[in-house]
């Protein structure tokens, strides 16, 4: 992917008293630097929301802001919930040349021309479980995405973990190898399911698959809030 460039601008608006910054149609946001004080900043909506699609939580964005630059992942973003709109985001700077944490998301690899598996092909349901995983890398070597191969899911039963993940050089993978990404099941015996547990047997498998990541990560996570706590 092309380089993505931002330009902010400081702020001292805070607290609260965003609203009226959103009302003229920015969006505030913070760049935490590496312990230093945190720089509060704002940039026009429609920049930081094209920004944040191109970049997800995984490529680095280059930041200008006050004569300052700055290399940064995206590290939480705060969306309205009603109008599906930006309401802030936090960034975190990184180094060039030290390793960083992020998300990348989790894509099937298909072969020739197939846009499906071979077990979608015959009828079967494949369940994807995980959207994306936790992954480690200098900013440069971050992927835009992670595939594992569809072709091997064929029967009900079948399954591909984060494991099979196929991952280029220099990044390593954090979440959990034997996590499931995708399982294959007969459509009937999934409804028959989905009946059972009044509509939610697709959740419910893949909540069972998430919770012992999410019991691992729960320190981690209760480390990073605190860090990445700013004003709504």
């Amino acid at each position: 992917m092309d380089e993505i460039i931002l330009k902010l601008e400081p702020r001292t608006v805070l607290g609260k008293a965003v609203k009226q910054l959103r009302a003229q149609g920015m969006v505030p946001a913070v760049i935490h630097d590496h312990g230093k004080d945190s720089v509060h900043v704002m940039g026009k909506y429609l920049d930081l929301t094209k920004a944040y699609q191109a970049a997800g939580k995984h490529h680095p964005v280059a930041l200008t802001a006050g004569g300052k630059h700055f290399i940064a992942l995206i590290r939480t973003v705060d969306i309205d919930p009603r109008k599906q709109q930006l309401r802030h985001v936090v960034f975190n700077a990184v180094k060039a040349d030290e390793k960083v944490e992020a998300e990348v998301p989790v894509h099937i690899k298909f072969d020739g021309d197939n846009d499906s598996t071979p077990a979608e092909r015959t009828g079967l349901v494949v369940l994807h479980q995980l959207e994306a995983v936790t992954v480690e890398a200098v900013p440069s070597k971050l992927p835009d995405e992670l595939l594992f191969d569809g072709e091997v899911l064929k029967e009900v039963g079948d399954h591909v973990t984060v494991a099979d993940l196929i991952v280029p050089d220099g990044v390593t993978i954090k979440t959990d190898a034997s996590h499931p990404l995708a399982t294959v099941f007969e459509p009937s015996a999934l409804q028959a399911a989905n009946d059972a547990a009044g509509g939610d047997a697709e959740e419910a498998v893949t909540a069972e698959a998430e919770a012992g990541e999410a019991e691992a990560n729960a320190s981690a996570e209760a480390d990073k809030s605190a860090a990445n706590s700013e004003e709504k």
